[in-house]
């Protein structure tokens, strides 16, 4: 049976249902660049029992559901017309298997280039595992393998339903402005033991960045709330691999928040550079709710004061580009055997694989081409689409490297490939250096950092970027 997300209704902010919010006084002016924005939204909690995304011990579908999940696009167009639409999702993040046929039917349907498509997803844990291949595992049978891949298909439908009716409606004049909140329950999980080198755990010492940076869209014409997309840095894994409800974690917890105080506008979350960094405490649904409770009140309080907002003006413009990321050389002999009998399932997996390809004369892989992306607002705001899953390290690169001011840097976007460390936390080794983990096998190099560095660079450069 095909499996059928539930309800999908595709929902539509028209500026004729949205309350009123006073016209700002301060952080507005008729000097302010008027875009014209669009939304839509669909729920995608599936229907049928499916396997939840993230934990490996999980041995059976999911028992129900804590909170719906959804998919969301933004479409927005500059006053020169140029387009782009931003598309979010409660999921653990879509491969390029998936991603890239999304994007494709898009680009056809609607005329739009592969840059002016921005993918990004919150990395929930409570969410469904996405895959196009029927194979039976030791855990599913061969019908819940198939429902897994009927879902995928039809999520990839209604994506693309999803960013064609945003663009139809993409008519309501606005104006865009940015301001920055702080999201106080971001960790570093990078724990350093005596004896067991750097473990998952909680490390207060560890770098994060608890920066919740947020665009405001209002109405040009009367100064209405239609939207908010805002970020945090966070994994969405308050709960743990023995939870099997379905729910958004703490990003999907924050979006409900919001829409509660501002009832009649859509709210957007975006993930940030999470890849060392979980929720605390973490553990229980009432975690979940109390720190999406915490960030969506920031963002409100964010909401509440006028005065910190700035315009972001246009034009937009979109840059997108792949970059052949080095691999490690795979490992042999005794490091081959330390791999495959190291602690943790994923080690055993890889040094599988390493020995399968071997054996069947096939060659490994000395690079991964990951995707990255550039969004350029004018003088005012450039939004950088990481791929991966990046650790906090690239914040503070890309930071000396563009500049800190009006930056904003994504993770989780185009393709959800596995970790990228940098490399430091290649030295000093632990989970995060487990490196891909859909779409092949390989170590990240140390290299792979000045890679995607100089990429980001360029593509800035490129897309207009002013650098210090």
């Amino acid at each position: 049976m095909r499996t059928k997300p539930r309800l999908f209704i595709v929902t539509t902010v028209a500026s004729t249902t949205l309350g009123f919010l006073a016209w700002f006084s301060s952080g507005h002016s008729s000097s302010i660049d008027s875009w014209k924005v669009g939304f839509a939204s669909i729920d995608i909690t599936p229907e049928e029992p499916v396997y939840l995304a993230g934990y490996a011990s999980r041995n059976h579908p999911h028992e129900g559901v804590a909170a719906p999940i959804h998919a969301k696009a933004l479409a927005l167009t500059d006053k020169n017309g140029h387009r782009g639409v931003l598309v979010t999702t409660d999921l653990i993040g879509l491969s390029a298997e998936v991603a890239e046929p999304i994007c494709d039917r898009i680009i056809k349907a609607t005329g739009l280039e592969r840059a002016d498509i921005l993918l990004n997803s919150s990395h929930t844990h409570t969410g469904p595992a996405l895959t196009l291949v029927t194979d039976p595992t030791t855990k599913m049978d061969a019908a819940e393998s198939a429902r897994q891949v009927a879902y995928t298909q039809l999520l990839q439908d209604r994506i693309v339903e999803l960013v064609t009716t945003a663009l139809s409606q993409c008519d309501q004049p606005a104006h865009l402005s940015q301001a920055t909140g702080v999201a106080p329950f971001v960790m570093n999980r990078r724990e350093p033991t005596v004896d067991r080198g750097i473990i998952l755990g909680v490390n207060p010492r560890g770098p994060v960045d608890r920066s919740v940076p947020a665009l405001r869209i209002t109405g040009a014409n009367d100064g209405r709330l239609l939207c908010v997309v805002f970020q945090a840095a966070c994994h969405n894994t308050t709960l743990g691999g023995n939870f099997y409800r379905i729910t958004g974690d703490y990003a999907g917890y924050a979006q409900k928040r919001i829409t509660e105080v501002h009832p009649n506008a859509a709210a957007f979350f975006m993930i940030g550079c999470a890849g060392d960094a979980n929720p605390y405490p973490r553990g229980e649904l009432t975690m979940s709710e109390a720190h999406g409770r915490t960030l969506g009140d920031e963002v409100c309080r964010l909401l509440d004061d006028q005065k910190i907002w700035t315009p972001v003006n246009g034009p937009l413009a979109t840059r997108f580009t792949h970059a052949d990321l080095p691999l490690q050389p795979a490992p042999e002999g005794k490091a081959l055997t330390e791999l495959k009998l190291g602690s943790g399932g994923w080690r055993g997996f890889v040094a599988s694989e390493i020995e399968r390809k071997r054996q069947n004369g096939e060659s490994l892989s000395t690079s991964y081409r990951a995707p990255f992306s550039v969004w350029q607002f004018g003088e005012d705001l450039t939004l950088v689409g990481l791929s991966g899953e990046v650790v906090v390290d690239y914040v503070y690169r890309l930071e000396q490297e563009l500049g800190p001011n009006h930056l904003w840097i994504s993770a989780y976007c185009h393709d959800v490939y596995g970790y990228l460390p940098s490399a430091r936390v290649l030295r000093e080794g632990g989970y995060e250096t487990r490196g891909i983990y859909t779409g092949g096998i390989g170590f990240f190099a140390p290299e792979a950092e000045e890679v995607v560095v100089a990429t980001i660079r360029d593509l800035a450069n490129s897309a207009g970027r002013k650098f210090p």
